[in-house]
């Protein structure tokens, strides 16, 4: 497994990156395509949850989120003509509601647009901060601090684990891989910072302690489907890892933080 877990982040980390510096329409499109699989992976949780998904319906939301975002930080679509759209989007997935003969078709309906925007409001955070005049590095920083915390909670937590986190919704997770890949965060952080965004020591500390606060909670979000699902992966896409639901889980929530404190110029 650890084998496995290791040779798969080589492999793919490069890509990942290469896409990253590419950026515009190569970057767009692995969004997508990343998106398009993770709401594969969703569907078949909620489904194991004994809901009623429209697979198709969601796709519309997640790909249509992830457009909107690129369009309007591009500017190629007039900020005016997308409420109407996402109006109409909504007036058309009731409808298309109207036609599920299931036995909650409300139920059905709300979970799956609330599921897929989930998955592409928080993608498009991606496209967003991309697309900055500095965003090559923002992307480049968050995805760092998810791989460098992540990876250090797991080991942590795989070799010095013995008090749960939270049993009820990641039976696995410890407070001790807790506060190593918190740690990690901290530490990393303001290395980062000050060499990719040029930060000073105080700032990269505080995004450092975001991300250690919001790197497990996007965890533990993903983890709620699974574990409502009664599955341990998404899916055996990435060997050692899992699906790609599982390695977006915390890499959403980063990307709306890192969004919402540029935008603030919190953050630079």
């Amino acid at each position: 497994m650890l084998r496995a877990r290791v040779l798969s982040a080589i492999t793919l980390a490069p890509v990942v990156l290469l896409l990253v510096y590419l950026g515009d329409i190569p970057w767009l499109i692995a969004v997508l395509l990343v998106g398009i699989q993770a709401w594969r992976e969703m569907a078949l949780l909620l489904q194991r949850d004994h809901f009623t998904v429209d697979r198709t319906l969601g796709l519309f939301f997640v790909v249509g989120a992830v457009a909107e975002a690129y369009v309007h930080t591009t500017g190629l679509l007039s900020a005016d003509l997308l409420r109407p759209l996402l109006a109409g989007l909504i007036l058309f997935s009731l409808i298309w509601a109207l036609y599920n003969k299931g036995s909650h078709p409300t139920a059905d309906w709300g979970v799956t647009v609330a599921s897929a925007l989930y998955l592409g409001f928080l993608l498009g955070h991606f496209i967003v901060l991309r697309e900055r005049s500095d965003g090559l590095r923002w992307v480049t920083v968050a995805l760092a601090l998810s791989w460098i915390t992540d990876a250090t909670a797991y080991f942590v937590g795989s070799t010095m684990g013995r008090h749960q986190l939270w049993p009820r919704i990641s039976p696995k997770k410890t407070w001790e891989g807790l506060i190593g890949g918190s740690a990690a965060a901290i530490i990393a952080a303001p290395l980062l910072g000050a060499w990719l965004l040029g930060l000073n020591p105080w700032l990269g500390i505080l995004l450092g302690v975001l991300v250690a606060v919001v790197d497990p909670f996007g965890d533990f979000a993903v983890s709620l489907f699974k574990r409502m699902a009664q599955i341990k992966d998404s899916s055996q896409l990435i060997p050692g890892h899992g699906g790609i639901l599982d390695r977006l889980d915390s890499l959403l929530s980063l990307a709306k933080v890192a969004n919402s404190l540029t935008d603030r110029a919190i953050l630079g």
